[in-house]
């Protein structure tokens, strides 16, 4: 950690370019003091996660860089302390820690009230007594020019008595709004006179019923960087067009810090949605069972579905920092996650749509212990032992009465290796009265233990198992995209953006059969079913050796093909 940047190291980012030059040459004393600054009125998604990521991996990389986290709770009536609560355990979760530098910006409402009397005081704000259909019918438009409030004239004596008036309370919400004097015919909308203050007789989350008027964002956010002597402010793209009214508050008011905001490309993402509004109508609507629902682009969900902070905040480092909006593939974010999880995930069999095997030469009553790898890609690991007996479960899908040609699972009188185990023959089936196969009956080569055969005969299919006397019971959750449309938002002409909802998105299959170990697995664990995908213990719904299992990623590396064909 330096305030230099490395010899042969990579090119910055146009932010970090940005920073590297201001400590190069001085500027702010050559500190840097970013923050992360959320609305305590939702959950963090991975979008937030790019954020959180730049602001406090930038903070990091210089001698004494700090980042603040902050939160702007300016809005009581959306705000709550479960949202406070659950944005620092997602912060934490991802690997992040801000020390003692935690904040909100209701610790600077005695301060930005003073703020505001100054800008009454100087004649740059007005108390109007518009409501907000009428302030909305005098803003005008793109093209035409707004008109000014018929209380814009008055005196700042007036306005003064007014003010102190709303603050006790003295006028009903909606009455009044305390407003900037800049520029109704301003080219850039938010200039035109917003507001500054508003009444709300709610209570807040922190100040309880100290105050009925709060400041708005735009005022309040600005203003915190500066009493926080904040160096740069990083916001994403949709605060660009407020700059302007970012720099006039700190300006106007007069106040010593003036921190340099910089936008960047907010994160999108395929097959999902970002915006905490529409999260917010999924969940309230029922579409998910809640904000943690595996299928959510939330922190919470991604945890729960068992994604890692590491896979995240690779996946954040490599798509960079964008001046332009853009939308990543969620195929780049699992295939991180599936590197991540290749090297550090063990392996397990598990048979999700059981079908009954009986080895009819295997001895009755009796059952062994075979060595099985635990994760190939890391020898450290080492082997396990599972046990096999005379009935066995393997896939549906791994057996075909009449297959066909290219089918190299098993069929009858058609050889396959039982993976760790031994070559088996199936030699019968028996039906239910529908006609389905309910049995596979079989024979064993018991030469072949380990899965080798002596005489160097070959099989071409290996399929997975679990022996039937000692396996598991769990119930299993499939998980797919939440949406059918790569880009969801775009629905068809007079459609909904919902009806891109994916009805496949969540398989729950019961009566799965495990790895007997796998039946005291705890919340948290994951592994690899093998031949199915990475999986991890529900750490919501999952009891003492009752355990529910969410597939995290398939196998099915969609990025690694898309990067083979040159699509990426």
């Amino acid at each position: 950690m330096s305030n230099t940047p490395e010899e042969n190291a990579p090119p910055l980012d146009f932010i970090r370019q940005v920073v590297a030059d201001d400590v190069a040459s001085g500027k702010n004393d050559g500190r840097v003091v970013t923050r992360f600054p959320p609305e305590p009125n939702g959950y963090l998604h991975i979008g937030h996660a790019k954020a959180i990521c730049l602001n406090f991996g930038l903070a990091s990389e210089y001698e004494g860089g700090v980042c603040h986290m902050r939160f702007d709770d300016t809005n009581p009536s959306r705000e709550e302390v479960e949202y406070v609560d659950s944005i620092l355990e997602d912060i934490r979760w991802l690997g992040w820690d801000w020390g003692e530098n935690l904040f909100y910006a209701s610790d600077y409402f005695d301060q930005l009230y003073e703020y505001a009397l100054v800008l009454i005081q100087k004649g740059k704000a007005f108390v109007c007594d518009l409501n907000h259909e009428e302030m909305a019918d005098h803003r005008g438009t793109v093209q035409e020019p707004g008109r000014d409030s018929p209380h814009k004239g008055r005196s700042v004596e007036e306005n003064l008595e007014l003010f102190e008036r709303m603050r006790a309370g003295e006028f009903e919400e909606g009455s009044r709004t305390l407003r900037a004097n800049i520029d109704m015919a301003s080219d850039n909308m938010v200039m035109r006179d917003p507001v500054i203050y508003r009444i709300m007789k709610v209570d807040h989350h922190r100040t309880g019923d100290k105050w009925c008027i709060y400041p708005m964002y735009d005022f309040t956010h600005g203003l915190s960087d500066s009493i926080e002597k904040i160096t740069h402010s990083l916001c994403s793209l949709e605060f660009q067009v407020r700059r302007p009214l970012y720099d006039w508050f700190i300006d106007e008011v007069g106040v010593e810090c003036h921190p340099q905001q910089i936008e960047f490309a907010r994160l999108n993402l395929t097959y999902t949605v970002m915006s905490k509004r529409k999260l917010l109508e999924l969940v309230e609507e029922g579409h998910v069972t809640g904000w943690d629902d595996p299928r959510m682009p939330t922190l919470c969900g991604l945890r729960r579905r068992g994604y890692t902070p590491g896979s995240i905040r690779t996946f954040c480092e490599r798509i960079g920092m964008a001046r332009r909006d853009n939308t990543q593939e969620v195929a780049l974010l699992e295939h991180g996650l599936r590197d991540e999880l290749n090297q550090t995930a063990e392996r397990r069999m598990g048979v999700l749509r059981p079908l009954k095997v009986i080895i009819d030469n295997y001895p009755e009553g009796e059952s062994e212990e075979l060595d099985a790898i635990n994760n190939p890609e890391d020898e450290s690991a080492g082997t396990r032992k599972v046990p096999f007996s005379r009935e066995l479960w393997i896939e549906q899908t791994d057996f075909m009465e009449d297959p066909p040609k290219k089918f190299f699972r098993l069929g009858i009188g058609r050889e396959v290796r039982l993976r760790y185990a031994y070559y088996i023959t199936c030699v019968d089936v028996v039906k239910d009265d529908s006609g389905e196969v309910v049995e596979v009956h079989c024979t064993y080569d018991p030469e072949t233990r380990g899965g080798d055969s002596p005489d160097g005969r070959r099989v071409r299919g290996t399929i997975h198992w679990v022996s039937a006397e000692h396996a598991a019971e769990a119930q299993v959750r499939v998980y797919d995209h939440l949406f059918m449309a790569e880009y969801p938002l775009q629905a068809g002409e007079g459609g909904d953006w919902k009806d891109n909802l994916n009805p496949d998105s969540l398989e729950v299959l019961d009566g799965c059969k495990l790895e007997p170990a796998l039946g005291e697995s705890v919340a948290g664990d994951n592994c690899q079913f093998e031949r199915h995908g990475y999986f991890c213990v529900d750490p919501v719904d999952s009891a003492p050796g009752k355990p529910v299992f969410n597939r995290t990623v398939s196998l099915r590396d969609t990025w690694a093909r898309l990067q083979k064909r040159g699509g990426a």
